[in-house]
């Protein structure tokens, strides 16, 4: 099982360069400050869903709604927002609400009428797509500040000072180097095998590194994008949640064997359905920030986000049968998915063939979860 997992993460990492290097290669701009901050926010976006995502997944589900609600979730508050003038929290509030009420039914269904969550989020995707256009009236709602602070708006237009991220960026290594020094001291106490200190040492290194070119990259255009710290926030409350908590241990458990977690004692349906309560709460504030980055709330917004979840989950090595999957791996099949977008954009590829190549990255990673799973 590990040589598996180690020959997906070297696949993917010369993937990702191979991708980087080519648009790198044809387009200069890519690797400017700016694109690379534009990249960020794109990837905050995408691989936010994503770790929604990989809550239902993990299950066994799957869930084909979620880009619908992105849209009618962020066109909802923009609406009471822009057009009614509610508080920006307010409204932002009672749209999540709203989200995570519709996501906790649509879980419920599923598990209390033993119904494919297949057919009943394909239907979610319908009735979400036509409440949406319904919400905004077919029109276009534009999401500006008006002069005024806002902070639907400025989810995608604020960036942190220079002095804020770099406290920020400190923060998270110290964090992140207290929580593997911790886990090696643990097993340690309990007689398991431990990394080399050298590798370790090694790996803090170079993950400090990375952080401070972040930063340093980040800092030459206007500062680390409020969206990239949206995301670090999900990330760790998804990584804490499944690794840390009954309740994820509950979700790789149904995942593995549904008949085995039930005589073990799981509640599986009280899981299934927390984790299509969590999903809604995660689309609504994707939602939020999918919106304010198109700078309007269209008929368009949302539109194929669901696949570009699963995507970015089974590029990251989530099976779609369940029980397997991990932040760190659904973030990286984000940055691929976003590099691989982007880039396109860059490149001015027309709309054809930018679903052709999505279309085909998505095939190709449920392949790669067939072959591996054979294996």
């Amino acid at each position: 099982m590990n040589s598996k997992v180690a020959l997906r993460d070297f696949s993917l990492l010369i993937a990702l360069l191979l991708i980087g290097g080519f648009f790198a290669l044809m387009s200069p701009q890519f690797l400017s400050a700016r694109n690379l901050a534009m990249l960020t926010i794109e990837l905050s976006i995408t691989a936010t869903l994503a770790l929604g995502m990989l809550l239902v997944i993990l299950p066994g589900q799957i869930d084909l709604s979620v880009g619908s609600g992105v849209g009618l979730v962020g066109g909802m508050a923009s609406v009471l927002v822009f057009q009614l003038h509610w508080p920006s929290p307010l409204a932002m509030g009672l749209a999540a609400l709203l989200g995570i009420g519709l996501w906790l039914l649509m879980g419920y269904v599923i598990v209390r009428e033993r119904m494919p969550a297949f057919i009943i989020t394909l239907g979610g995707l319908l009735i979400f797509k036509g409440a949406f256009w319904l919400v905004i009236r077919n029109a276009t709602v534009p999401v500006s500040p008006g002069g005024q602070p806002n902070l639907y708006a400025a989810l995608t237009t604020y960036y942190l000072p220079g002095w804020a991220g770099a406290l920020l960026v400190l923060a998270v290594f110290i964090g992140l180097a207290a929580a593997k020094l911790r886990a090696v001291a643990r097993r340690q106490a309990y007689g398991f095998p431990v990394e080399d200190s050298e590798l370790v040492f090694l790996k803090l290194f170079v993950t400090g590194q990375l952080m401070l070119l972040f930063l340093i990259v980040m800092n030459q255009f206007r500062g680390i994008p409020l969206t990239a710290v949206v995301l670090g926030l999900v990330a760790l409350a998804v990584t804490v949640l499944t690794q840390r908590t009954p309740f994820g241990r509950y979700l790789y458990a149904i995942g593995g064997n549904e008949e085995a977690a039930h005589i073990s004692g799981v509640p599986v349906h009280r899981v299934i359905v927390g984790a299509f309560g969590i999903l809604g709460a995660v689309v609504a504030v994707t939602g939020f920030m999918q919106t304010a980055y198109s700078g309007a709330s269209t008929t368009t917004v949302g539109e194929l986000m669901e696949l570009d979840a699963i995507a970015a989950c089974v590029i990251g090595g989530t099976s779609l049968k369940g029980g397997r999957g991990s932040t760190l791996g659904v973030l990286f099949g984000a940055l691929i998915m976003a590099v691989l977008l982007n880039g396109m954009t860059l490149l001015a590829v027309s709309p054809e063939f930018k679903f052709i190549a999505r279309g085909a990255v998505l095939a190709l990673a449920v392949w790669m979860d067939v072959r591996l799973s054979r294996d």
